[in-house]
């Protein structure tokens, strides 16, 4: 099997392998590690998904990107140990579909993601025998599905830095009661703050010891899996032939980055909306051209949505031949024309969100939380914009009880909550609170590894 190398995006000359791309997580330039090759699935191999349960799926999407770092009967047992929850798509109206990344253990789509990488990482270093520190910023639901992932892997320590007023209790709980090998700071900042921080450490040679990854969607290894439920999601509603419209509510722009990468890949994609919440920075560029982030994030009820400047632009800017450092500096312009026939963008306010939620539960019968409600309003603006297309998939990206004040705020509905969600309101929470700059996460990572 052909082995695909990794390179990165801010032109680093060193290439690695998946095994290696995704132990090292950001590379030494601090850009982005992105295939050289993006594989083909050829459409008499696509037209077979519609007979395989998810796991199979991931197989096929997953193989050639791994090559043969593991012998294939390795791979189909860790695939079934990761994806062994339902991926619900409920029918709405006509053959507009709303798609569940809801059912894993967090109740988050980060555990398609987080669950195969953990795995994988796990794989991987007891084969080298040796041990890792993984850092991960998280807007909401990144944390909880990454210290789940990682809970109590007696090889890989965690550290998750959340913005400590933008996140709910339920999504801070999920991240607060583990302990063991799980190590939570909440930061007194943005977002964006996290995210650098983490970036920094990366290249601090103080650290150069620890063995440093990342598990946030800067790691390919995160981001990859992702594409696998856009072909879960074409082969159950739509003709071979047939191609489809996707809404993404995108934030860091993994996920949407991943559904690029599966329309590379050969799947039938028509367009992609991508739904930002009040972060409107991607959406002024494709209207203008010009990128500029937005510094600090805007704060809105979507919140794990909240970034200035998403760390995946620049591979979306990469996909179509640009080049973005990791300050959101535009070195190369990508081609924008090509960019605006694949994807629409749309920002939606959190009045629009509210609306969303409203109108999906009373007309449709359908609960939905903020950041799914941001998707389902932005194909609700594409479909009034173009002819009617059909099918179309609105990406629900966490539980409704997540959020279960701005959902009864909405519709006046307790969302039921899941019993391993509710268990967490009794369980004793631990976390440090540091301070929004560099110098006092350096102080407080010293402190736990040095």
């Amino acid at each position: 099997m052909k082995k695909i190398m990794y390179s990165s995006t801010n032109g680093h000359p060193e290439l690695l392998d998946f095994k290696g791309a995704l132990l090292r997580g950001q590379a030494p330039d601090k850009g982005l590690y992105v295939p050289q090759e993006i594989p083909m699935i050829s459409e008499d191999e696509l037209a077979r998904f519609s007979r395989m349960d998810y796991p199979e799926i991931a197989l096929r999407v997953m193989r050639p990107y791994l090559g043969d770092l593991i012998p294939e009967e390795d791979l189909v047992a860790i695939l079934l140990d990761a994806y062994d929850f339902p991926v619900p798509i409920e029918k709405v109206y006509d053959e507009k579909y709303v798609m569940r990344l809801d059912k894993g253990p967090t109740f988050s789509f980060k555990d398609f993601a987080a669950r195969l990488m953990g795995r994988l990482m796990q794989y991987f270093l007891k084969q080298e025998g040796r041990s890792m520190v993984i850092l991960t910023a998280t807007s909401g639901d990144t944390g909880s599905a990454v210290a789940q992932a990682f809970y109590d892997l007696d090889n890989i320590e965690v550290v998750v830095l959340f913005p400590e007023k933008e996140v709910t209790g339920r999504q801070r709980k999920q991240m607060t009661t583990l302990a063991k090998n799980v190590h939570v700071m909440a930061v007194d900042g943005k977002f964006d703050d996290c995210q650098s921080m983490v970036k920094q450490a990366f290249v601090d040679p103080d650290f150069s010891d620890l063995n440093l990854s990342s598990a946030n969607s800067i790691n390919v290894g995160r981001l990859i899996p992702q594409s696998i439920y856009y072909f879960y999601a074409w082969s159950r509603i739509a003709a071979p032939d047939h191609k489809i419209v996707f809404s993404v509510p995108s934030g860091n722009f993994g996920n949407v980055m991943a559904g690029l990468i599966a329309m590379r890949m050969g799947l039938p994609v028509h367009r992609f909306v991508i739904a930002t919440n009040e972060n409107d920075e991607f959406s002024k560029f494709m209207e203008t051209g010009d990128y500029r982030p937005i510094r600090p994030s805007v704060k809105c009820i979507s919140n794990a949505m909240n970034v200035g400047h998403p760390s995946n632009l620049a591979r979306v800017f990469w996909l179509y031949g640009g080049e973005m450092d990791e300050t959101g500096r535009v070195i190369r312009a990508p081609d924008i024309e090509m960019m605006r026939r694949e994807i629409f963008s749309v920002s939606v306010t959190d009045a629009e969100t509210r609306e969303a939620i409203s109108e999906a539960y009373n007309r449709f019968d359908i609960l939905l939380e903020p950041h799914g409600a941001v998707g389902w309003a932005g194909l609700t603006r594409y479909l009034k914009l173009v002819e009617d297309w059909s099918p179309c998939v609105s990406l629900e990206t966490a539980d409704p009880a997540k959020f279960p004040e701005e959902v009864v705020r909405a519709v006046g509905l307790e969302p039921p909550t899941p019993e391993a969600m509710a268990r967490l309101d009794y369980l004793e929470e631990k976390f440090d609170l540091v301070a929004g700059d560099y110098r006092a996460f350096k102080g407080q990572l010293s402190k736990l590894f040095l």
